[in-house]
């Protein structure tokens, strides 16, 4: 069996003449939760359903957890957990109901079965609401509830597909303290998100997708350092006045991006002396991303 949990080489999905994921090459070791972050259509959630075959790949080959797909994807997803972007509970069943419908799905054996609903209970701390319905949960119950069905097996991989989406940030704190005891208990985790705090917060390892295909692959730090630098100046002004500045860098070759109402130079620690007056800060995953993935919404 492979040491990675995932493996992906030359994948291409198209839907007519789009085509979602474009030649991708993946690979997640076990034991680690890799980011796989990216802008709206990137072709992120292409790749999980792929990885859980309600989507076959026109070209390359997938391996998950040593089986390759989708011939034998129902051996692959025996050994995972999946988490989906979109709510898709039961509303007329009870926490406690859904959970043991889903151990039996995954054939946990019966005599183990009340222990592993409790323990599913437990990890996603809803013992309390075991026996409510789930149409009087609230959206962060509702979650964690979706991640609890998802690790009633004991999978020893997770695909977490935008796991936070649509969240309060308090709820959102709440489940990323879930997944990172997943993570510290040497579960595998792949988590889509294009949430940048999320990858930072959560990945050992982020990969970052565009266009169907990964631009970069490393620790959050690391690509921090290499596309955005240290230090991240910004210059805040009228659209006019930071039009001008950012032509003006152009002609020091000078990094910028646009950040919100301020001009970002990137690299500023290159640049100490011969900057405009504005602000310093330390630079972060989010302006790595924008200069991997462009500031144009497509």
């Amino acid at each position: 069996m492979s040491e990675s949990a995932i493996e992906l080489r030359g994948v291409v999905k198209r839907f007519g003449t789009v085509t979602a994921v474009d030649g991708l090459d993946l690979d997640v070791p076990s034991g680690i939760c890799l980011g796989l972050l990216g802008p709206n259509g990137a072709g992120k959630s292409t790749t999980m359903r792929m990885l859980t075959a309600q989507a076959i790949a026109d070209e390359g080959t997938i391996h998950v957890l040593g089986f390759s797909l989708p011939d034998a994807s129902k051996q692959a997803r025996a050994e995972m957990g999946v988490v989906p972007q979109l709510d898709n509970l039961d509303v007329e069943l009870s926490c406690r109901q859904i959970l043991t419908v889903f151990a039996r799905l995954y054939r946990v054996p019966k005599s183990d079965r009340a222990a592993a609903v409790e323990r599913a209970l437990s990890i996603a701390n809803l013992n309390d609401r075991a026996d409510t319905r789930v149409d009087l949960l609230s959206g962060g119950m509702r979650r964690r509830l979706l991640i609890a069905r998802g690790l009633v097996h004991r999978p020893r991989l997770v695909l977490l597909d935008e796991p936070t989406v649509g969240l309060d940030p308090q709820v959102r704190q709440e489940l990323w303290s879930l997944i990172d005891n997943l993570r510290s208990e040497g579960t595998t985790v792949l988590m889509s998100t294009h949430y940048i705090e999320e990858a930072e917060r959560l990945a050992d390892t982020v990969a970052v997708m565009a266009k169907g295909k990964i631009v970069t692959q490393g620790k959050p730090s690391e690509l921090v350092r290499e596309h955005a630098g240290a230090q991240v100046h910004e210059v805040y002004g009228p659209p006019a006045r930071l039009a001008e500045l950012r032509q003006q860098a152009e002609e020091y070759g000078w990094m910028t991006r646009r950040s919100g109402p301020a001009l970002a130079i990137l690299h500023a620690e290159r640049h100490d002396g011969a900057l405009p007056d504005g602000e310093r800060r330390a630079a972060t995953l989010e302006d790595a991303f924008v200069m991997l993935t462009g500031e144009e919404i497509e």
